[in-house]
């Protein structure tokens, strides 16, 4: 028992001081963000670059466990790689130093340790949450931050990251409620919406693999963030797309669309109308045919807050 105690107390002091040096790295990329973009590129030659970028790669290569030391290192190396991702110069040696099919595999839980591997404390998970959280927010970036978007987002796509990007946008339902996972929840659905971007084929892609369902399901998330990257995901995935339109309108969402739209957050209320604008206006003027003084009048005010919209 007290060896366990001990040892819990080594984990611990081992992450405080992993989240020390995150804190100063990031300190450090602010600080030499402030002169813009090109800075990185003077500092360091394409050569270096590449190397850090292939180390980082490596370490997520060789550390997808649920082993203490195995998560603190990936943790580390999907915040590094989002860091760099961050500059448009960097994104092209990052992608072509291998890091998208190590960023994908690291969007799920490592598989459980064997008897032999674990520790003292076998149930322990750590860094839960937080390394995949980091991968979705390095892919998100890269899809985004370049010129040559398409063949990013569909390398990204090719790698397998659909299926597990819309798995985490479920992982609420698992019981957890806690600000990482609203966290990784986010980035998931912030990584849609700049995969999808302007891409017709992956926006279709989206919808076969179930991504709507959930997305529309944390439009009533009491997490105004979540709320936000959910809907602004639909209002991407809406565009353009009259199947995907459908279903956002199939699931049901037109009541809490309708809510959004009486929010006082900005930006709630910018993703509702645009959400409505782009495939509930027929079913809006249907409602108000309906029978139900409710729907009626749910679907009265609907309407005038996009009129009001519209001339402002």
């Amino acid at each position: 028992m007290e060896a366990v105690q001990q040892q819990l107390k080594r984990r611990k002091r081992q992450k405080r001081k992993l989240e020390e040096e995150d804190a100063a790295s990031a300190a450090e990329s602010e600080a030499g963000g402030e002169g813009g973009g090109e800075e990185i590129c003077c500092q360091r030659s394409r050569q270096a670059l590449a190397r850090e970028v292939r180390a980082k790669v490596q370490v997520l290569e060789r550390t997808f466990s649920w082993r203490f030391a195995d998560r603190a290192a990936a943790k580390r190396a999907t915040h590094i790689l989002a860091e760099l991702a961050k500059d448009e110069k960097v994104v092209n040696v990052i992608v072509e130093e291998g890091a998208v099919p190590a960023l994908v595999k690291h969007l799920q839980e490592p598989p459980p340790l064997l008897g032999s591997e674990g520790s003292a404390n076998e149930g322990e998970r750590p860094f839960e949450h937080e390394v995949e959280k980091g991968s979705a927010f390095a892919l998100g970036l890269l899809a985004v931050k370049v010129s040559a978007v398409p063949e990013h987002q569909q390398l990204i796509v090719d790698a397998g990251a659909l299926p597990l990007l819309v798995d985490l946008l479920k992982r609420h339902k698992k019981g957890f409620n806690c600000q990482v996972v609203n966290s990784v929840i986010r980035r998931a659905a912030d990584a849609i919406t700049n995969l999808a971007h302007e891409n017709s084929n992956i926006k279709t892609s989206v919808r076969i693999e179930g991504g709507i369902p959930p997305l529309v399901e944390l439009l009533k998330s009491t997490d105004a963030k979540v709320q936000r990257a959910a809907a602004g995901a639909l209002r991407t995935l809406s565009f353009k797309n009259y199947s995907n339109k459908n279903q956002i309108v199939d699931c049901n969402a037109l009541p809490t669309l309708i809510l959004m739209l009486q929010s006082e957050d900005a930006a709630i209320h910018y993703e509702a109308v645009h959400i409505v604008q782009r495939g509930a206006v027929r079913p809006l003027i249907e409602m108000l045919q309906s029978p139900d003084i409710q729907l009626q009048a749910m679907s009265v005010f609907a309407l005038g807050r996009l009129a009001q919209h519209c001339c402002s």
